[in-house]
């Protein structure tokens, strides 16, 4: 299951509060430059926390692998 969704976050959203590095399970995002990042993408279990709990609508999650 782990590898099948992509994490995407809008940086112009972002405003680097890090509730989504905080309520990942599997450590799949980061903090960098003010920003949180995809760090660890092959992670992602898509169970929604970091797009559901963002207050700014910055992340979005879909199944599928990343966009070559």
């Amino acid at each position: 299951m782990a590898g099948k969704f992509q994490v995407r976050i809008l940086p112009a959203y972002c405003k680097g509060c890090g509730i989504c590095v905080s309520v990942c399970p599997k450590q799949v995002l980061g903090l960098g430059k003010d920003k949180a990042q995809v760090v660890q993408p092959d992670q992602c279990i898509g169970c929604l926390n970091c797009e559901y709990h963002c207050p700014d609508f910055a992340i979005t999650v879909t199944e599928g692998e990343k966009d070559e």
